[in-house]
């Protein structure tokens, strides 16, 4: 029996978006105050909240409650992530943050930015996580990986004859994407993923343009 035929048999880990859901909560906390949007503790609290019951769903087969809530939950990071972007832009004139505090600040949101899209990448490729894994099939349908250019009678040679992305594959799209600020290795063949593309790259601009705006004006 072919081992690889196996591995893409198996469930798709959700460890990782979970970690990346508690990391954004982390990062959340470690924003200066002046830069989250209501109290410090609402959104990792809201996040943890809806996590339980998007995990349950998962684990008890209500596969549609699993992707609303996913969806949710997504929302909600992206739209605390820009409400925070808004408040450095606006926080800018006043200076009251110091270059190195600025720095810093950025280098979160950025990341913030990031981890965000990442997940939304993941969420809604292909139908989400629970139908790739139904539907059980090579590759990606938004993305172009680079296992899924190799011909496919060479496919066996590099352990991708079965391959599907799984959540680091869009956490290494997004990172490329904010950090050259267009598609590097996986080009883009669904018409949402590029438009949830041009909005993380708009924001990473957005954040470093900042970040040098700033850093110029206080030479």
């Amino acid at each position: 029996m072919d081992p690889s035929a196996d591995h893409i048999d198996k469930p798709e880990p959700r460890g990782q978006a979970l970690a990346a859901f508690l990391a954004i909560c982390a990062i959340y906390l470690a924003l200066p105050r002046n830069l989250v949007v209501g109290p410090i503790w609402l959104l990792p609290t809201v996040i943890v909240a809806l996590l339980v019951p998007t995990v349950v769903s998962h684990r008890v087969g209500k596969h549609s409650l699993n992707r609303a809530l996913g969806i949710i939950i997504n929302g909600i990071t992206t739209l605390a992530l820009i409400g925070s972007v808004i408040l450095l832009v606006r926080a800018l004139p006043s200076h009251r943050e110091s270059p190195l505090q600025l720095l810093r600040s950025g280098g979160l949101l950025w990341l913030t930015n990031v981890i965000v899209f990442a997940l939304w990448y993941w969420r809604l490729d292909g139908g989400g996580p629970t139908r790739r894994h139904k539907e059980n099939k090579f590759g990606s349908t938004s993305f172009l990986f680079p296992q899924m250019q190799i011909p496919h009678d060479e496919r066996a040679q590099f352990a991708c004859a079965r391959w599907r992305a799984r959540f680091v594959d869009y956490l290494f799209v997004a990172f490329t994407q904010s950090s050259t600020f267009g598609p590097t290795d996986a080009p883009l063949l669904a018409r949402w993923a590029k438009v949830l593309a041009m909005c993380q790259i708009f924001i990473s601009l957005s954040i470093i343009i900042l970040i040098i705006s700033r850093a110029v004006g206080v030479m």
